[in-house]
C-alpha cells in the first residue's frame, strides 16, 4: 500500500509505503505492552482470591469473611497494596536505566533485556513461598515494566511513516488493553483452582515475555536509533527497508541532520531545562500525570475489588471485569482508526466530558445508595457496572494511548530517549501513587473519591484545551517548526531559545 507522507504547516513529504515487514516489527514489539496490561489486569484478580490472601495476607482474609464489614474498608491493608504498586515503583527507577541502554545499544536490545526481567520476575513471583520472594519477584517484573516501555513507544514511533505514526503508535495500548483482557479471563479461571489458582495467573506473564524475547530477534533496529549511534550505511538500508522504496535520500538526510545536532548536546539532561525543550518536557509529564488521575488505573487494577465492594460475589466480579477488558480492547481499535484521522486533540477534549459524566454518576450512585455495610441493589448495581464500561470506551481511546504517543513522538532526537525517560518514569510515580493509595482512600473517601478524580478531569480538559497542539501527520523531526512555532503559548520559547542564539553567535 503506497502512501505519501504528508504533515501540517511546513513539514516535508517523503514516500513511502506501510510494509508487511513493519507491521510484523509493531506487532512484536508491542506485545512489550501485552505484559505491562497482564500485569496491570493480574493484580486485582489475584488479590481478589482467597487462596493468596490466605498465603500472603491473613488478616485481609479474616476481615474479607466478616459480612458486616466495613464494604469500603476490608482490602485496605499497606503490604496488599505493595504487592501490586512495588512493581511500578521499580519500573520507575529503571526507566533511568533503560534510557540510557536505548541511547547505547539500541531500542531492540533494550526489549531483549525487558524479556528477560520479565521472565525472572515472574518464575519468582509464581514460585513465592514468603512476602519477600513475592514483592522481589515484582520488582524485577518492574525492571522489565521500564524497559519495555521506554523502549517499545519510541521503536513504533521512529519506525512508522509520519501519517500513520498515531495508530502503529496505539497498537502498543491496543495490546496493553489485550494484556488486561487476558488476565481477567485468566483470573476468572484460575479462581476457582484451588490452592494455586493464584500461581498459574502469575505465571501466565511469561508466555509473552517468551514471545517479545525470541520475536524481537526477528525485527530491526530503527533508522535513528543506527544513524545516532554512527551506523549509516545500515541506517540507511534499514530505511530503504521499512519504507519499502528506494529513494529514501530526504528523509535519511532529515535524520543525520538531526541526529548531527543531537550530537553536539552533551548533557540531554541540561538540554531538557532549555526554553526550546519546555513545550514537550511540560506536556510529556503532565499528560503522565493526567493519565493516572482519570482514575483508570484505579478501576482496572481493582476491578474485581470494586464489583465486590457494589455488591457482585467473587465469580459476577471477575466476570465483570472481564466485560470492562473486552470493551477496553474494542474501544482501543476505535482510537488506532480515529487518531490519524480527527486528530489527538479532538480526542482528549471529547473523552474529558465523556469520562466526566462517567465518574460523577458513579459518584453519586454510591454516595446515595451504597451504605458502609450491606450492598447496592441489583439496578443500581448493574448502572455502575455500565457507567464504568462506558468510562474505560472513553479512556481507551483518548488518554489511554494518547499518554504514550505524544510524549514519544514530540521531543527532537538530541532528548527523545532523556525526555521519554523522564515521561515513563513520571508515569511510573504515579501509578505507583495510586496503586499504593487508592484501596486507603477509597476506605477513607468512599465515594467522594469518585469526585476527586472528575475534579482532576476537568483540569486535564482545560490542560488539553489551551496546551496541547495537535500533531497529527506531523514527521517527527519537524516538530519545532511546524508545532511549537506556530501555537500561542509555547511559541514564546522557540523564539527565546532562538534570540539566545543569535546573542551567543554575535558575542
Amino acid at each position: 500500500m503506497a502512501v505519501v507522507i504528508s504533515s501540517n504547516g511546513n513539514s516535508k513529504a517523503f514516500d513511502a509505503k506501510m510494509t508487511v515487514y513493519v507491521f510484523i516489527c509493531v506487532i512484536i514489539a508491542a506485545v512489550g505492552g501485552l505484559i505491562f496490561g497482564y500485569d496491570i489486569g493480574i493484580s486485582g484478580g489475584v488479590t481478589a482470591m482467597d487462596d493468596f490472601l490466605k498465603e500472603f495476607f491473613p488478616s485481609v482474609y479474616e476481615r474479607k469473611k466478616h459480612a458486616h464489614e466495613n464494604n469500603y474498608c476490608k482490602y485496605d491493608n499497606q503490604f496488599l497494596q505493595l504487592f501490586t504498586s512495588s512493581l511500578y515503583l521499580a519500573a520507575l527507577v529503571a526507566s533511568f536505566f533503560a534510557s540510557a541502554t536505548c541511547s547505547k545499544l539500541g531500542r531492540r536490545p533494550t526489549m531483549q533485556l525487558a524479556s528477560i526481567f520479565f521472565l525472572i520476575g515472574v518464575g519468582l513471583a509464581a514460585g513465592a513461598v514468603n512476602i519477600y520472594m513475592l514483592i522481589f519477584g515484582r520488582i524485577l517484573l518492574g525492571f522489565g515494566v521500564g524497559f519495555g516501555n521506554q523502549a517499545v513507544p519510541l521503536f513504533l514511533s521512529e519506525i512508522a511513516p509520519a501519517r500513520l505514526r498515531g495508530g502503529l503508535n496505539i497498537v502498543f495500548q491496543l495490546m496493553v488493553t489485550i494484556g488486561i483482557l487476558i488476565a481477567n479471563i485468566v483470573n476468572y479461571f484460575t479462581s476457582s483452582i484451588h490452592p494455586y489458582g493464584w500461581r498459574i495467573a502469575l505465571g501466565g506473564a511469561g508466555i509473552p515475555a517468551l514471545i517479545l524475547l525470541f520475536g524481537s530477534l526477528l525485527i530491526c533496529e530503527t533508522p535513528t536509533s543506527l544513524i545516532e549511534r554512527n551506523k549509516t550505511k545500515e541506517g540507511k538500508e534499514t530505511l530503504k527497508k521499512i519504507r519499502g522504496v528506494e529513494d529514501v535520500d530526504e528523509e535519511y538526510e532529515s535524520i543525520v541532520h538531526a541526529c548531527d545536532f543531537a550530537r553536539q548536546v552533551k548533557d540531554p539532561y541540561t538540554k531538557l531545562m532549555k526554553p526550546a525543550s519546555r513545550p514537550p518536557f511540560v506536556i510529556g509529564m503532565l499528560l503522565q500525570f493526567f493519565q493516572q488521575f482519570t482514575g483508570i488505573n484505579a478501576i482496572m487494577f481493582y476491578a474485581p475489588v470494586l464489583f465486590q465492594t457494589v455488591g457482585f460475589g467473587n465469580d459476577a466480579a471477575l466476570l465483570s471485569a472481564v466485560i470492562t477488558g473486552t470493551i477496553n480492547v474494542l474501544s482501543t481499535f476505535v482510537g488506532i482508526f480515529l487518531v490519524d484521522k480527527t486528530g489527538r486533540r479532538f480526542l482528549l477534549l471529547q473523552s474529558s466530558v465523556h469520562m466526566l459524566v462517567c465518574q460523577l454518576v458513579i459518584g453519586i450512585i454510591l454516595a446515595k445508595d451504597l451504605d458502609v455495610t450491606g450492598t447496592l441493589g441489583r439496578p443500581q448495581a448493574l448502572v455502575v457496572v455500565i457507567f464504568v464500561c462506558v468510562y474505560v470506551m472513553g479512556f481507551a481511546w483518548s488518554w489511554g494511548p494518547l499518554g504514550w504517543l505524544i510524549p514519544s513522538e514530540t521531543f527532537p532526537v538530541e532528548t527523545r530517549t532523556e525526555g521519554f525517560a523522564l515521561a515513563v518514569s513520571c508515569n511510573m510515580f504515579f501509578t505507583f501513587v495510586i496503586a499504593q493509595a487508592f484501596l486507603s482512600m477509597l476506605c477513607g473517601m468512599k465515594s467522594g473519591i469518585f469526585f476527586f478524580f472528575s475534579g482532576w478531569i476537568v483540569v486535564m480538559g482545560l490542560f488539553a484545551l489551551f496546551f496541547v497542539p495537535e500533531t497529527k501527520g506531523v514527521a517527527i523531526d519537524d516538530m519545532r517548526d511546524s508545532v511549537w512555532k506556530l501555537h500561542w503559548y509555547w511559541k514564546r520559547f522557540m523564539l527565546e531559545e532562538d534570540e539566545h542564539d543569535v546573542e551567543k553567535r554575535t558575542d
